[in-house]
Parts: C-alpha cells; sequence; structure tokens
C-alpha cells in the first residue's frame, strides 16, 4: 500500500556519481536552476514483476535526457549507459520493488544572470513509490477533463522536444485551471489552435476505428509512452494516423485517453462536461490499456526489450554497510 507520504521510505539519492542520504539532497538558495527554470528531467516508472523489479524504457528515457540537455547547451558529465547504472543503483539501495524514478540535471549554483554557461551542472537521481497520477480509479473510470485557456508555447519560441524544468510553468496554469474548475486535467492547444497535449501527458483520440494523435509540430513532448502505444497499436493492428486534430474532435470522438509514465493510459470520459462516446473507456483505450500494463509487469512477451531488470534488493542494508556515502 503507497504511504501518505511517498517520501518517509526514502533512504538514498544519488548525487554526481555517488550515493548520499536523502535528507543531504539539498542544493543552494542561489542554485541556477530555481533562478531560471534551467533545468532537464525525466519520468520513469519501475513496476513489481514475476522476475523482480524491472524499469521500463530506462535506456530510452536516459537518452531523452541526454537530448534534453543537448538542445540547452548543458554538457551533461555522465554517458547513457552511467545514468541507466545509477538509476538501478538508486532502486536497489532504497530496496523498492516498485518505484518512481526522477533523474534531474540542471545548472547548480556558481553566478547568477540569464547567461548559464558559466555554472556546473548537477545531476540527481531519486526514486520513491507514486500510486496512479490521476487517481486510483482513473484507469478503469475515465477522467473528466476541460480545453484550457492557456496554450502550448511555439516551437519557434521554446523547444518541446526538451523536457524542461521552465516549460512546466505553462503546465501549472494549465493543471491548476483544470482542478480549480472541476477537472482532473486540462487540454492544451497548440499557438494555432490544433490539439496538442495534456499538462503532463501526450493525448490520443479514436475517430471511426482510427487511432489519432497530435504531431510534435503541435508542439507535444515526444512521449516515450506515446512512442510505446504507437508500437503496440501497430503490433496488435489497430490502424493510426499523426496530424493536426481541430479542438472539436475532442467532443465527436468516440475514445480519448492520456499517456505518460505517470499517468500511464488513462481514457478520457468527457471534455468540458461534454461526455466521449458513451461516457466510458472504449474498446480500443482497453485493449492498449492492457496490452501496456501486460508489458510493464512483464505479464507478456517483451520483443521491443523495454524491460531492464534490476538485481536483489539488498537485504537489511544498513546506513553503515554497504553502502559507502559522501556528502
Amino acid at each position: 500500500m503507497v504511504s501518505n507520504d511517498p517520501f518517509e521510505t526514502v533512504r538514498w539519492v544519488w548525487k554526481n556519481g555517488e550515493l548520499i542520504r536523502f535528507e543531504d539532497a539539498s542544493v543552494h538558495v542561489l542554485t541556477h536552476a530555481l533562478h531560471y527554470g534551467s533545468g532537464w528531467f525525466e519520468g520513469i516508472r519501475c513496476y513489481e514483476t514475476q522476475r523482480g523489479p524491472a524499469v521500463f524504457r530506462l535506456q530510452d528515457h536516459m537518452k531523452r535526457l541526454v537530448a534534453s540537455c543537448k538542445i540547452f547547451r548543458a554538457e551533461l558529465p555522465f554517458s547513457v549507459d552511467e545514468l541507466c547504472q545509477a538509476a538501478i543503483e538508486t532502486i536497489d539501495a532504497n530496496e523498492y520493488k516498485e518505484c518512481y524514478v526522477r533523474p534531474i540535471v540542471f545548472r547548480g549554483f556558481g553566478s547568477l544572470g540569464v547567461n548559464p554557461l558559466n555554472n556546473p551542472i548537477e545531476t540527481f537521481v531519486a526514486v520513491w513509490p507514486w500510486g496512479k497520477y490521476l487517481g486510483e480509479e482513473a484507469l478503469e473510470q475515465g477522467v473528466d477533463a476541460c480545453v484550457s485557456t492557456w496554450r502550448r508555447l511555439a516551437p519557434s519560441g521554446f523547444p518541446a522536444a526538451a523536457k524542461a524544468t521552465g516549460t512546466y510553468l505553462n503546465s501549472q496554469l494549465i493543471k491548476m485551471e483544470a482542478i480549480i474548475g472541476g477537472y482532473a486535467e486540462g487540454i492544451a492547444l497548440d499557438e494555432a489552435g490544433h490539439l496538442s497535449e495534456g499538462s503532463g501527458e501526450n493525448l490520443f483520440l479514436v475517430s471511426e476505428g482510427v487511432l489519432l494523435t497530435p504531431p510534435r509540430v503541435s508542439s507535444i513532448l515526444p512521449g516515450i509512452t506515446r512512442s510505446t502505444i504507437l508500437t503496440l497499436a501497430k503490433d496488435l493492428g489497430i490502424p493510426v494516423r499523426r496530424g493536426r486534430l481541430p479542438r472539436a474532435m475532442l467532443y465527436t470522438c468516440e475514445e480519448a485517453f492520456f499517456t505518460g509514465t505517470a499517468a500511464e493510459v488513462t481514457p478520457i470520459r468527457s471534455v468540458d462536461r461534454i461526455p466521449v462516446g458513451d461516457g466510458k473507456p472504449g474498446p480500443i483505450t482497453r485493449r492498449l490499456m492492457t496490452a501496456y500494463l501486460d508489458m510493464v509487469h512483464g505479464r507478456r512477451p517483451d520483443p521491443h526489450h523495454w524491460l531492464t531488470y534490476c538485481p536483489p534488493a539488498a537485504v537489511a542494508r544498513s546506513e553503515s554497510e554497504s553502502v559507502e556515502v559522501r556528502s
């Protein structure tokens, strides 16, 4: 059972190549990222399987993290393989069978000002238990969403391909507006008024049996879960079309759902209080949700090699043994 305080069981955090105590994982108040949003991160899940803990698409997430840093001219001092090993090491140190994994890279304390180039690059990996992002009943019943008055930033002004911390100020506006309005999530439009994505999820619709999703030019993050669903749809013989979608399709489609590492595959039962289809998760949504959950939990073959299995967790590890700690 997930604790009311998901961080009370966290013991170790990985920082710049070393494990440190959770309570020591702090930064200076003049950290550049705190003032200017100069950080890049990933959200990754580790799932319990019959073969032990398994991290889903670990390499792909870390490759995207490296790419995000490159876009912003941040020279990450660790390779993809080293970052993957850091995630495994942190999961093992905390002895989790299932958890959320948050690697984050940011420009640290050095100098202040918009020019970030003289600030050191800091790299952390944290893990903690995290349940269903949009609620425990969301996957079964679906969620209510609204179209946000806030739009996604134009690609000419901000690179949506980078999972940057500063981008999520826009996401926060979308999310808060939705919550205050009585919805679980908001759906943003791009600068041209086409469908883009949720505050932290990609968007899919189903119309006349075809799976539809906005293209990357609609200011979306190229989601790892989005990529997974597109591949699973192909495996299942579900036709797919990527293309710009008008807002009105939210009200006329038969099915709609969000995807994301945190949200997994979450059906949308209504938009702006207009039911999607019959107001229940549809058959294509359910097929893809089942295929996805079976995949991440290791219940179906893994031809795409998406699961990275962790070594057995350490037994009765104490602060004084097995783990070297440096502040």
